[in-house]
């Protein structure tokens, strides 16, 4: 796959990118910078949620390849919080009530500054004028419009090259390279007889769970091993190829009446002595266009109780979405699921080694709405419990 190298000063500090050539400077903001201030709306450039200054201008960011912008000098939402015109133009878009849902007032924002800047004191016409390529839902623009007036009162045009730089401390912004879609990354060695926590990463989330199989650790080291057919104890997870440790796969999700399908690479390792593993992969849905990267360690250990005949398995899961479906990763319904997940797994392994697996037929999506349901359920239990 071809990929290219863009070198951006990104809100004063230096970022190398290394990306695909149909790459998005939105996707390297959101995605890999975790400046997720800059909002995608359409994808079309007509919105404007997207908004960001490209060397002092005004650009959409989701119609400007990243290579394209090789070079530049980018500055989003986040680089303008020492900058006393926005400063300005914040307060005046609280007082004006210039936003509701607050979706497309970053775009807003570095429209209304440019406007300001560049055209000084400005009538109420020509505001509505140069707004057209910001799109709004909610305000009417009434509120928008007396907002950008009342700042501009009283102020004299500057030409783009005049308006002075945004300072930024560059370490806050300060990013790892955007790694290729392929190969995946590398795995790390595994652990000795303990699974250690991930990295914390800018944007990753991460969950530890405890899983108790009533079957004989051997025996439960033996089957994750075989990473093809443990792959088939978790509802939509499929691995399509193994070859030594290098693998590929693909997960089917169903979120209502969408449905996705990850497909990607990874890499899997294990530690016969200490039985534990670590596996890492990443994978692109093409219909949603969401990317999901993932690592996932785990070691078996005899249980607490009844330690011949049955397991604990200690896991560690790290995980970071992007694209659209990054919009479900909250904190403790997201853990919720995942333990619902996790117990499912479990459930389906113990019954495989057993020799009673669950009936078979064709790879079924992860239903995350009944998935969502049985948390639910869950909860109503433990509150009638208490």
């Amino acid at each position: 796959m071809n990929t290219l190298v863009a070198e951006l000063t990104v809100n004063g500090a230096p970022v190398k990118a290394i990306a695909e050539p149909r790459t998005q400077l939105c996707e390297i903001l959101r995605e890999t910078l975790n400046l997720t201030g800059t909002h995608v709306g359409c994808e079309q450039g007509v919105c404007g949620a997207c908004t960001v200054l490209v060397d002092g201008k005004p650009q959409r960011s989701c119609v400007s390849y990243a290579g394209d912008c090789s070079g530049s000098s980018v500055i989003t939402i986040e680089g303008f919080d020492e900058d006393p015109l926005m400063a300005e133009l914040r307060d005046a878009f609280s007082r004006h009530h210039a936003l509701q849902c607050g979706y497309c007032t970053p775009g807003m924002l570095v429209t209304a500054r440019d406007i300001v800047l560049r055209l000084g004191e400005v009538a109420p016409g020509t505001i509505r004028e140069e707004l057209s390529g910001n799109l709004c839902r909610c305000t009417g623009y009434v509120g928008l419009v007396e907002a950008i007036e009342e700042v501009s009162k009283g102020r004299n045009p500057q030409q783009a090259v005049l308006i002075p730089a945004v300072k930024v401390a560059a370490a806050r912004q300060t990013a790892p390279p955007v790694p290729s879609p392929a190969p995946a990354r590398p795995v790390r060695s595994v652990p000795q007889g303990n699974v250690t926590q991930s990295d914390l990463r800018k944007g990753w989330s991460r969950i530890e769970q405890h899983l108790e199989i009533a079957v004989p650790p051997d025996q439960v080291w033996q089957k994750l091993k075989d990473i093809r057919d443990v792959s088939k104890c978790l509802p939509g997870a499929e691995i399509t190829e193994v070859d030594g440790s290098a693998l590929s796969g693909r997960m089917n999700v169903a979120l209502g009446p969408m449905k996705v399908a990850f497909s990607g690479d990874g890499a899997v390792a294990f530690d016969e002595a200490a039985r534990s593993g670590r596996m890492t992969g990443r994978g692109r849905d093409t219909g949603s266009g969401s990317s999901a990267e993932g690592e996932v360690e785990w070691r078996v250990e005899p249980a607490e109780k009844n330690a011949d005949a049955a397991s604990r398995i200690l896991v560690v899961l790290s995980w970071r979405l992007s694209g659209r479906l990054a919009q479900f990763n909250r904190g403790g319904l997201v853990e919720d699921v995942i333990q619902r997940l996790a117990s499912i797994f479990a459930a389906n392994l113990e019954a495989s080694i057993k020799d009673t697996p669950a009936p078979a037929g064709e790879i079924k999506s992860l239903g995350v709405l009944d998935l969502l349901w049985g948390v639910l359920v869950s909860r109503w239990r433990r509150w009638r419990g208490k």
